[in-house]
């Protein structure tokens, strides 16, 4: 039985060494101690973080790791059954969670839960979509994707150095779901896809994608979105994103505790502290990217200010709008990565 967390903050408090350290897995955003130190305070213990970037690097990690040494994964939603069914995973209490508060389209079982079984829940969701600076560039022509390779913005161009989000994006322009994407249709991607290429200055990680956008290196990312562009709305005003007339794609990251773990009960702990009101309200305002909190009454916490550049009151009508990542087999996931690899050569 899950303690309660007044007792187990009682049993941190009074047994020393025991459950002093957890060692999670996450993507930047967690990184930020104005999220990681008010759960290390009360608990007493130090939370060790390993940056990842891309499901692959991540289950590489843990299938090169011993039991134990891995307590909290953080995970691409659409990931989450390639998790369990690695085995990666330990089942979560659902009562125990609060997906009762959740905008309802970010409970998402249909990716945290297999066989019936919670898994994982979601913590964070947003939009990759073009990005751009509103003075350099026509935002008229970013409603519509085919602008991106007209010839207008060659060399002006970055993209998001993510495979699925991107190829997500070529996939909507070309009029293929996300969700159709398969090892038949996926040569009609590569030509659309080397061409914005051709047209591109340079592909680069997150943290890179903000500095080439916000100095002028570029003045177009595609695969941005609000979590590329929202953290530098205060020093940069002219910064904003859209979803363009083809669509966006929607992404979502979850939050889950590593089989195996030796603290299953501090890591959930941890995963219900995320996903609270105050948890949520700092994560998607993290100062590596933000995103929107999956749960709605981070509302009641975020400021105005905050509510205003994460466009909080369109949710309903951007959630309409954007599709959800591409979930491959690993044969089709191979096949892009493949494809990846040969655009990234060019």
């Amino acid at each position: 039985m899950t303690r309660t967390l007044s007792a187990l903050a009682l049993l941190l408090t009074a047994t020393p060494g025991l459950a002093q350290e957890l060692n999670a897995l996450v993507w930047c955003d967690h990184t930020d101690p104005a999220l990681i130190e008010p759960f290390e305070q009360k608990f007493g213990v130090k939370v060790n973080l390993k940056e990842y970037e891309g499901t692959a690097a991540g289950l590489a990690i843990l299938d090169q790791s011993q039991p134990g040494d891995w307590d909290v994964l953080v995970i691409d939603a659409v990931d989450v059954k390639r998790a369990v069914e690695a085995g990666h995973l330990a089942e979560l209490p659902a009562d125990k969670l609060q997906t009762a508060d959740f905008f309802p389209e970010l409970v998402m079982a249909e990716n945290n839960v297999v066989d019936g079984k919670t898994y994982a829940v979601t913590e964070k969701f947003g939009y990759n979509t073009i990005s751009y600076d509103k003075t350099k560039v026509d935002p008229a022509d970013m409603e519509d994707m085919a602008a991106l390779t007209s010839g207008k913005y060659d060399g002006r161009i970055g993209i998001y150095d993510y495979y699925l989000p991107v190829l997500g994006l070529v996939a909507l322009g070309q009029g293929i779901n996300t969700a159709d994407i398969s090892a038949e249709n996926l040569a009609a991607l590569r030509d659309p896809l080397m061409a914005l290429r051709k047209a591109s200055k340079q592909v680069s990680d997150v943290v890179s994608a903000q500095t080439a956008l916000a100095t002028g290196e570029v003045d177009i990312v595609v695969g941005g979105g609000e979590w590329l562009t929202a953290v530098l709305a205060a020093d940069n005003a002219n910064l904003d994103w859209t979803i363009p007339k083809q669509g966006g794609l929607r992404w979502a990251q979850s939050i889950g505790v590593v089989a195996g773990s030796t603290q299953p009960d501090l890591a959930l702990e941890f995963v219900n502290y995320i996903t609270s009101p105050e948890g949520q309200a700092r994560l998607a305002t993290s100062s590596c990217y933000w995103g929107m909190p999956a749960n709605a009454k981070a509302g009641d916490v975020l400021t105005p200010e905050q509510k205003a550049v994460l466009r909080w009151d369109q949710q309903p009508e951007f959630l309409t709008r954007a599709q959800l990542y591409p979930i491959p087999d690993a044969a089709l996931d191979t096949a892009m990565q493949d494809l990846w690899t040969e655009m990234l050569a060019q």
